[in-house]
């Protein structure tokens, strides 16, 4: 649920829209590839984290793998990579907020962020409960909205028979060609962000090596299953003319299939919805970036200081350090500089990229050596090591349409420079050479 809560936030319920803007109803088929591609990268770690669970996750395994100046590269990079995420959930659920009670959106953000450093100074457990049903209200929403899909196109429910259906699916599958489609690739392939967080709630659970195999396949087939479910039914109940920005819940797919389902309240109840979904996934990733940060002091690559708990077992300092950066994004809201939301989404995607080609190089070294030593649990991902390698050849794809794409070739080359700087202060610190922990 904790890894659901991260993926299903502003990614699903406001990214699909500009998805389908970019690509009409082809970006069924970029969110297909895109899950794929995400899916065989979830297996990989997935394998690793089962056979070795570890708050540090992937970054555990880059050390692993490459030696320390990986281990501290990628977890200060994904800690980088969920603070910027935080600050565009955060920044979406305010300005929902914010317009239901016509006050400004730095005032429900410090509100919010202020319970969730309460709820994030508790025990695990605590937290879990409370995400598992902050989590679980999403579920339940997608669920029903896959239903009224359903209904809809059987004409039980007004708004779109098979005939309708059949028409906006085809006239409108490639609006812009060939470059549309490529561009709505690239602007889906980072909405899983967040799956991986998975692995890391797993490794603080009571039998790690087993949670970790099974959240890894149940999650795999639930978020294929809601993404590519609701673009479906959005791509056959709305014609291309009626999706138009998706930046605000009004004007959401999911508030417009509802709408043209004659179901009563359908935008104010997807406001709600949506809200809770960008507060639940917010919440997820102080989860995760406090927790990376107390597991990377274990290592040496942050300060002692953050391997402090409190009686109930939480990571206070590292809590704090993220509820900081947190009060950060709240004085974002103050300045509400424009095209905020759309900069916080843009610096994401180049850290997932450099990530994934981490996770994947890590599994290609470490895989092997676990076989050897008879580490490998239930959750193998099979066809080593042809399938690695193509997915590394789809990231590279994947990078090549970013440096073509003038928007998205700053991007490379900042997460470029980034993770130049963060290798330069692994051996500046101590942490290029010395053993991994």
């Amino acid at each position: 649920m904790m890894g659901l809560g991260s993926a299903v936030g502003a990614g699903l319920f406001l990214g699909v829209g500009l998805g389908i803007q970019i690509s009409g109803t082809s970006v069924l088929f970029s969110y297909a590839i895109a899950g794929t591609l995400v899916a065989l990268i979830m297996w990989m770690l997935g394998e690793m984290a089962s056979a070795r669970p570890s708050l540090g996750s992937f970054s555990t395994y880059a050390g692993q793998a490459m030696g320390p100046w990986a281990r501290f590269t990628m977890g200060w990079i994904y800690w980088f990579m969920l603070v910027m995420v935080m600050g565009a959930e955060i920044t979406g659920a305010a300005a929902i907020v914010s317009g239901w009670f016509d006050i400004a959106p730095w005032i429900p953000a410090l509100i919010a962020v202020t319970f969730f450093a309460v709820i994030n100074f508790a025990a695990v457990r605590g937290f879990g409960e409370f995400e598992f049903w902050f989590a679980i209200i999403k579920v339940v929403v997608i669920i029903g909205f896959l239903i009224v899909g359903i209904l809809m196109l059987l004409g039980i429910l007004p708004g779109m028979n098979l005939e309708l259906a059949g028409s906006n699916f085809t006239e409108n599958f490639m609006p812009n060609g060939i470059a549309g489609f490529a561009a709505g690739l690239l602007a889906v392939a980072f909405a899983f962000g967040g799956i991986e967080l998975v692995t890391i709630a797993a490794a603080e659970s009571e039998d790690p090596a087993h949670n970790v195999a099974t959240a890894v396949r149940a999650i795999i087939v639930r978020i294929m299953i809601f993404y590519i479910g609701s673009i479906l039914v959005i791509t056959m109940a709305l014609p291309f003319s009626d999706i138009q920005d998706a930046d605000v819940a009004a004007n959401s797919p999911f508030t417009l299939v509802l709408a043209a389902a004659q179901i009563p309240f359908a935008a104010g109840f997807m406001e709600l919805i949506i809200a809770l979904a960008l507060l639940s996934a917010f919440n997820a990733q102080i989860y995760a970036t406090s927790r990376l940060v107390y597991d990377m002091a274990g290592d040496h690559c942050a300060p002692k200081f953050f391997l402090r708990t409190n009686a109930a077992g939480s990571p206070v300092p590292a809590v704090v350090l993220s509820m900081i950066f947190a009060f950060g994004s709240v004085l974002l809201q103050y300045w509400n500089p424009p095209g905020l939301l759309a900069f916080l989404f843009n610096a994401v995607g180049g850290c997932l990229l450099v990530i994934w080609v981490f996770v994947v190089i890590s599994y290609l070294r470490l895989h092997p050596e676990m076989k050897r030593n008879g580490e490998l649990t239930t959750v193998r991902l099979g066809g080593f090591p042809t399938v690695p390698y193509l997915t590394l050849v789809a990231i590279g794809g994947l990078t090549i349409l970013m440096l073509f794409d003038p928007a998205a070739r700053n991007q490379v080359i900042s997460v470029l420079v980034l993770v130049a700087v963060l290798i330069g202060l692994a051996f500046l610190t101590g942490n290029g050479k010395r053993a991994t922990v």
